[in-house]
């Protein structure tokens, strides 16, 4: 144990698992205290089942991280507060670091906790260790938030670009730390954050290798390969056009701030082919995470609330058995069906095509999008909260800076045009395999003849449609429309 005189620092680990352009690892290093590195499990603050998952391989390798540098991770499992307060009760610690969270039950959370700490003479310093820029850092001229992104934008790139990233530590000092606290758990498997029974993990074993090496791998390859072409690649979903960094992101294998600049840096010479429209195509992408930040930041209420009040109105189906042929990628429609069952296998899902299903949900079914908000956040491994929030309301027209009510995604031509050949299509939903591209996105358009041939019972094999495209446009049409009927007549 550290001595009286010299009491060690305590570095909270949450959503930036990793050494590198760590600001709050960094900052509590500077004071020469000798560090505990501790991650709190909360019960009230897990992910999703896919994100749990993720976040079990990201503290493994957060730990052989510190493992290198002759530390480890403290691994505690209850409430925050309370392990907190017990942890500095028995190392001595003064100080406790961390990188800021935005989302409501992160703030609410670690606002309570800043204010305990700070009653009991505890220093607390925080930093923002996610966001190219916080929240409140872009406003309009009035000091107003943004509503509309192009604009919000605009005023970010006026406003400069990030800070350039911290490298990791070469060397930290650790401070001994009693195994008989309350709540520490013996290994990282006692949290149980990976399905037993049944293991479902093994599509996201084979698609994802979690932590801070894998994330500047995975990095390095898509400047390397995919930032040349990505204003194009980026929705095509058969194609490894887009930087599938989203998961790290979000637990923080990687900073924003790192993204950035070694995308600026393959621009300008690093890595070359890549063109200005590519680039600011993707840093466009990166920017679109802090708008939704901020949004909810704003307004912490739209995880469940409309942001246009107007859209309460609409009449949402309670069709549990339409939204299980969706979820299970049973719908009949060739694109949605192939993005489900992508999303349930690798617990992500191509960026074009989470618009596709998403529309899909909410205008052809007309079901909440909150219940579709509610299955991605147990889904995907990048289940950012804001993101997928802001994400969801933007498809389903009642969001900030929303698609237009009358936008509603035809899948046939979604899949004709941004899956030409059915490459995805087939990859994903392989008993259509065989059909001819002419008919693959719209299998019910088979002859019967080919269908035969191709080995294709429709109804069997794969269904018919849940719905008619035409029809259900039609539908969604007058339902939208009454709502806007409504709101003019006041």
């Amino acid at each position: 144990m550290n001595t009286p005189d010299t009491p060690p620092a305590i570095v909270w680990f949450r959503e930036d698992l990793r050494l590198a352009d760590n600001p709050a690892l960094r900052e509590a290093a500077r004071t020469g205290a000798a560090l505990v590195c501790v991650y709190i499990a909360d019960p009230d603050a897990m992910p999703g089942a896919a994100a749990r998952w993720w976040l079990d391989g990201g503290l493994r390798a957060l730990d052989r991280d510190l493992h290198a540098l002759g530390g480890r991770l403290v691994v505690l499992d209850g409430t925050a507060q309370a392990c907190l307060t017990h942890l500095i009760k028995r190392t001595g610690a003064r100080q406790v670091f961390w990188n800021r969270r935005y989302s409501p039950p992160g703030r609410q959370s670690d606002d309570a906790i800043e204010d305990a700490l700070s009653r009991a003479d505890i220093a607390v310093h925080t930093f923002n260790g996610s966001l190219l820029y916080e929240p409140g850092d872009v406003r309009t001229k009035a000091g107003e938030p943004f509503r509309v992104y192009g604009a919000w934008w605009r005023a970010a790139r006026q406003a400069g670009g990030p800070g350039r990233p911290i490298a990791a530590p070469d060397t930290l000092t650790f401070a001994a730390v009693p195994h008989d606290l309350e709540g520490h758990v013996p290994s990282i498997d006692a949290l149980g954050l990976t399905p037993r029974h049944p293991d479902w993990a093994g599509g996201l074993r084979e698609a994802w290798a979690p932590g801070e090496a894998a994330a500047h791998d995975r990095l390095d390859h898509f400047l390397a390969e995919g930032l040349r072409d990505y204003a194009r690649g980026r929705d095509l979903p058969a194609e490894d056009g887009t930087s599938r960094l989203s998961a790290a992101l979000h637990v923080g294998h990687l900073s924003a701030r790192q993204v950035w600049h070694a995308a600026h840096a393959a621009v300008h010479g690093r890595h070359g082919g890549a063109s200005g429209r590519d680039l600011e195509k993707f840093l466009a992408e990166l920017g679109w995470r802090d708008f939704a930040a901020a949004q909810l930041f704003d307004a912490p209420d739209l995880v469940e609330r409309n942001h246009r009040p107007e859209y309460d109105a609409i009449g949402w189906r309670d069709d549990d058995d339409a939204f299980d042929a969706w979820a299970k990628g049973r719908t009949g429609y060739p694109i949605v069906d192939a993005g489900m069952r992508q999303l349930w296998t690798t617990g992500w899902m191509h960026n074009r095509v989470r618009m596709v299903v998403a529309s899909f949900l909410t205008k052809h079914l007309l079901i909440d999008w909150r219940r579709g908000e509610r299955w991605f956040r147990d889904t995907l491994v990048d289940a950012n909260i804001a993101s997928n929030v802001v994400n969801w309301q933007w498809v389903a027209g009642c969001g900030v800076d929303a698609a237009p009510y009358f936008r509603i995604m035809n899948p046939v031509l979604q899949g004709e045009k941004f899956d030409p050949d059915g490459r995805y299509i087939r990859a994903w939903v392989p008993e259509l395999a065989d059909l001819p591209d002419s008919v693959i996105h719209a299998p019910w358009s088979a002859t019967a003849m080919e269908c035969e041939r191709h080995k294709v019972r429709l109804g069997r094999d794969y269904p018919e449609p849940i719905v008619d495209h035409k029809a259900a446009r039609q539908r969604a049409l007058e339902c939208f429309e009454r709502v806007k009927r409504r709101q003019r007549e006041g």
